[in-house]
């Protein structure tokens, strides 16, 4: 059983899809549930993640600096298949230790984007800080959203890049150093790739079968087809920015210019969406 805190955050966790406030607040948080390597229970831990890249996520065995692994870094060792549950989404995992210049790698951009990981590393002594990668495995049929209908599935999706796109808007605030950071870069990188595959699921799936069923909005959807276009030309840039300029200044204000309108569209679509899809 997790203890008193951990389940208090597990529960808010659930209740706000993903949302949480107290230590986590702001963070970009998880719940891993393992299998316990002598018991066979199944455990479930809130942690914090580190995006990387779209086809995984990165979890730091920290266990706040002690020098003894956390139990569910043992149970990863012993059973690899995990679930996760991301706020609006619940998927099955497989969970991969890093090993090497890999772990390093992904270990320092950690620390870049938040001092404390070295911390943990320093009180933990001999012990080196695990890095383990989770990938989602694959599966049939559509992704496991926490949501009662098709609409709230939309919103909740939406409200996931909101706040995906405040943290990034907050991370470049605070970044002060002459370049973004590469940690700073993977995020943005995820949530481009993430806003990509949405739309690209909106225009090829679910925009047709609408137009089909619902022939009096094919005005709205082609609007929003039309602003799917635009807002892929504008992520675009923003990768150009943040990859290859790498000026603060001016990622800033490239995100600021995308988060303006992506808003603005996130916001129409749900109006002219919704309605139908809860039909």
């Amino acid at each position: 059983m997790p203890n008193d805190f951990d389940q208090q955050v597990i529960d808010e966790f659930r209740a706000n899809n993903g949302r949480v406030g107290g230590w986590f607040e702001g963070a970009r948080l998880l719940l891993l549930t393992t299998t316990g390597a002598r018991t066979g229970t199944r455990h479930t831990t809130p942690l914090g993640y580190l995006p990387d890249g779209g086809d995984r996520v990165l979890v730091i065995a920290s266990a706040g600096g002690s020098p003894r692994h956390p139990d569910w870094y043992r149970n990863v060792l012993a059973n690899p298949q995990v679930t996760v549950e991301s706020g609006a989404f619940t998927y099955e995992a497989r969970a991969v230790v890093l090993e090497g210049e890999e772990r390093d790698r992904s270990f320092a951009r950690a620390v870049e984007a938040d001092g404390g990981w070295a911390e943990y590393q320093e009180k933990a002594g001999d012990r080196t800080l695990p890095v383990v990668a989770l990938y989602e495995s694959a599966a049939p049929g559509p992704p496991n959203i926490r949501a009662g209908s098709m609409g709230e599935a939309i919103r909740l999706v939406h409200d996931n890049f909101r706040h995906e796109l405040a943290l990034l808007r907050d991370e470049m605030t605070k970044n002060t150093g002459p370049t973004l950071g590469a940690q700073l870069r993977v995020n943005c990188l995820t949530f481009c790739q993430g806003l990509h595959n949405h739309h690209t699921g909106e225009d090829t799936g679910l925009f047709p079968l609408l137009a089909d069923r619902h022939p009096e909005a094919a005005p709205a959807l082609a609007r929003l087809s039309e602003e799917h276009k635009r807002i892929a030309e504008l992520v675009d840039e923003l990768k150009q920015t943040v990859w290859t300029a790498g000026e603060p200044g001016e990622a800033r204000a490239e995100v600021e210019r995308i988060a303006a309108e992506l808003e603005a569209h996130l916001a129409y679509e749900e109006d002219q969406l919704m309605p139908l899809l809860d039909s």
